[in-house]
């Protein structure tokens, strides 16, 4: 075999990164996919809540994937996911905040609060072991 060629024979599964990985990645983008749907019908003329529930659950994801990137159990790891976290809570409120609004279906947000309360327990678990 050719040490230059850098194929194989058999086709293997996409090498996966790091953040990836994770199942906090994967429902951050699930919650992300259906705070997309609801921020888009949120009014623009009573604040930007829109925009807010859009960057935090965005910021949710990005820091997931940073956390995941740092030296494995470092203090910088453990900052990222902190802060994913914190944005979390802040989906959490506008989540209620929609309910009040009356915007979004029942089912929509009572999903979104579900997806919510497990990427809170699995971020506080990535904090104590990261």
């Amino acid at each position: 075999m050719n040490p230059n060629n850098h194929s194989t024979s058999t086709p293997s599964a996409p090498e996966l990164l790091a953040h990836e990985r994770l199942d906090a990645y994967r429902v951050g983008i699930e919650f992300l996919t259906l705070a997309q749907a609801l921020s888009g019908r949120l009014p623009r003329v009573k604040g930007q809540l829109g925009d807010q529930l859009s960057r935090a659950s965005e910021s949710i994801v990005l820091r997931i994937a940073e956390g995941a990137g740092c030296e494995w159990r470092s203090a910088e790891q453990k900052r990222h996911f902190r802060a994913a976290r914190g944005s979390v809570l802040e989906c959490s409120a506008a989540l209620d905040i929609c309910r009040v609004r009356r915007v979004g279906s029942a089912e929509q947000l009572a999903s979104g609060r579900l997806l919510l309360v497990r990427l809170a327990q699995m971020l506080t678990r990535l904090c104590r072991e990261g």
